[in-house]
């Protein structure tokens, strides 16, 4: 494996956070990495030297992306792997072009936010997203076919590819996310701090969250909540947060790079989503022997088991998991569980196996497709 390009249009999010993480384990292997995109909020020092400032800020703005093209071509890379949506549009204008081209890979982390879980699902009678959405959708369809793969974390985002966008089969491959392996701390007692990590937007739930603990007996009398992240619904949040008995016990911090940190610091992670793919957060949670509440979407199930999750939405049973939660007597019996899951799943260096394994693969067909098609020119020319 010679050079590997990754593109990012975004300075913070779970793309970003996995691309830092995946990157640095390539670097630490010997591999030959270079970033391109904004600095990242989080673990920039770590590819500190293997980074390249570019911005491309809106689909729209061609002449960045062409900038961003021209850039990633002067570096002659092996692979160009795009990191989020709009990464993948630029990515794609590279296979126009004569001469060797690299191996054009992407991950596709998420689908737009109107997108809901049963419409994602395939349910019948699910309400089907906006005209925008489902241009974007059409959009992204005709990037996977021009690409030569695409990522996905989880399954279910997969068979969403085969399915709704047509995506062949030969062109997906699943591989789970890496996150930084903190060192566990499974709650020493009972769950008393809980912590949510997330965008303040609909589609996380926080607003479910505040109602669920809001609910008579549910909130223990010393319980707490941290509310990590920032977004259009912070101030409707803040003013539930107000009313009892939640007044005083639900802590906003906004936007923090130093999530991991405060993982280790809590006893459990809730994450109440309406719609994720493989959340990165309950990947940290686990690896921190931390137990965790979410809902039943995309990936999360298979993250955590069956037992762990409920259906996205509903507060009535978010609102009883979170009473047994608070009442386990031995939280950490379920920490240490998760933690060695996410071991076996999400260590960087697992990540970065079945990357350069893809990576290789790609290479070595585009290798003897570009061999074949020569022998056939010349023996036509022969001819």
């Amino acid at each position: 494996m010679k050079r590997i390009a990754y593109l990012l249009t975004q300075d913070r999010g779970g793309p970003v956070d996995v691309t830092v993480r995946l990157a640095a384990t390539l670097l630490g292997e010997g591999v030959d990495v270079r970033v391109f995109g904004p600095v990242p909020a989080r673990g920039a020092e770590l590819i500190e030297g293997h980074h390249e400032h570019l911005l491309v800020a809106g689909k729209q703005n061609l002449s960045a992306a062409g900038r961003a093209r021209a850039a990633i071509r002067a570096w002659r890379p092996d692979v160009v792997h795009a990191q989020d949506r709009r990464a993948g549009l630029v990515i794609a204008g590279l296979r126009a072009g004569l001469g060797v081209r690299p191996a054009l890979v992407q991950t596709y982390h998420g689908v737009p936010d109107d997108v809901t879980e049963p419409w994602f699902r395939d349910a019948p009678s699910a309400a089907g997203p906006s005209a925008y959405t489902r241009a974007v959708l059409t959009g992204d369809a005709a990037v996977s076919r021009i690409l030569d793969h695409t990522i996905v974390p989880a399954e279910a985002m997969g068979q969403f590819l085969r399915r709704r966008l047509r995506v062949p089969s030969g062109r997906l491959t699943r591989i789970d996310n890496c996150v930084e392996l903190a060192e566990p701390s499974p709650p020493k007692g009972q769950v008393r701090h809980l912590i949510f990590v997330g965008l303040l937007v609909e589609r996380k739930g926080i607003l479910d969250l505040l109602a669920a603990l809001a609910s008579l007996g549910v909130f223990p009398r010393d319980a707490r909540l941290t509310v990590v992240g920032d977004g259009p619904q912070r101030a409707e949040a803040e003013q539930a947060a107000q009313e009892p008995p939640l007044r005083g016990r639900v802590t906003f911090l906004g936007f923090r790079p130093d999530v991991p940190a405060l993982l280790a610091n809590a006893d459990a992670l809730v994450l109440p989503s309406t719609m994720e793919q493989q959340p990165l957060v309950v990947a940290e949670a686990m690896a921190a022997g931390k137990p965790v509440i979410a809902t039943d979407t995309g990936g999360v199930a298979d993250m955590l088991g069956r037992g762990h999750v409920v259906p996205p939405g509903d507060v009535r049973a978010l609102t009883a998991r979170l009473r047994a939660l608070f009442a386990d007597p031995a939280p950490n019996r379920t920490g240490v569980l998760l933690a060695a899951r996410a071991r076996q799943r999400f260590a960087p260096e697992v990540c970065a196996r079945r990357h350069l394994d893809l990576y290789a693969s790609l290479l070595r067909f585009d290798h003897h497709h570009r061999i074949g098609r020569r022998q056939l020119d010349g023996g036509r020319r022969w001819r």
